[in-house]
């Protein structure tokens, strides 16, 4: 190929979907940072995965690992994204602070923490909201939900877009419960895909709108 159409082809864009479990693609698959260096299992049970389809322009890549709180994560931030030069960082952490017992107060401290880390670095941010799981009580799935009101409330206070993956695999006949879940914990393909495609259109608006919300 000569150098004239190399230099016309285009620079792929970098994302990088930073989080716990439901950003690796458990149950269906490791993510290249759990199972390096390229993840391990269905590539198909990723949301970056679609999301890459979705925007072919994009290179999305998937920097979840399952059963980490917001401070784990924030602690390989730099490690994870900072390296990467990426222009957009999506995130979507918290759920796992709850389940260890922590209060939704510190799950909004460590969401700000991340929030402010990644504008520090000049970069977008999407910030989405946590996903229903099934196993969870009465009480807990009040929690997420609360904590996805402040999510979203948050979002447009700090100038950063918000995605409503919550929504995106919720079952609609029982919003507290995942649409499809082969774990009861975690969305099947189906819901990645979903959460892709609830991704897609955020994306594009960062774009827009120069990385406002």
């Amino acid at each position: 190929m000569s150098s004239d159409m190399n230099s016309k082809t285009p620079r792929l864009r970098i994302a990088v979907g930073l989080g716990d479990s439901t950003t690796a693609g458990t149950p269906g698959f490791f993510s290249p940072r759990e199972a390096p260096p390229a993840g391990r299992g269905n590539p198909e049970s990723q949301y970056a995965y679609w999301l890459e389809r979705l925007c072919p322009e994009w290179r999305i890549l998937n920097r979840g690992v399952r059963g980490q709180r917001t401070d784990q994560i924030l602690q390989r931030f730099d490690y994870d994204v900072t390296q990467f030069s990426p222009e957009t960082v999506i995130l979507l952490a918290g759920v796992n602070d709850l389940h260890q017992g922590r209060s939704e107060e510190s799950v909004r401290d460590g969401l700000r923490r991340l929030v402010e880390h990644a504008l520090g670095g000049g970069l977008s941010v999407i910030l989405c909201s946590l996903l229903p799981c099934n196993l969870l009580g009465a009480a807990a799935a009040v929690q997420i939900q609360r904590t996805n009101a402040w999510i979203r409330s948050y979002a447009s206070h700090a100038g950063v877009l918000f995605c409503d993956t919550y929504a995106a695999v919720a079952d609609p006949a029982d919003p507290a419960r995942l649409m499809e879940s082969p774990d009861e914990i975690h969305p099947a393909v189906a819901g990645y895909k979903k959460m892709a495609e609830a991704l897609a259109p955020v994306l594009t608006a960062r774009e827009k709108a120069g990385g406002l919300a």
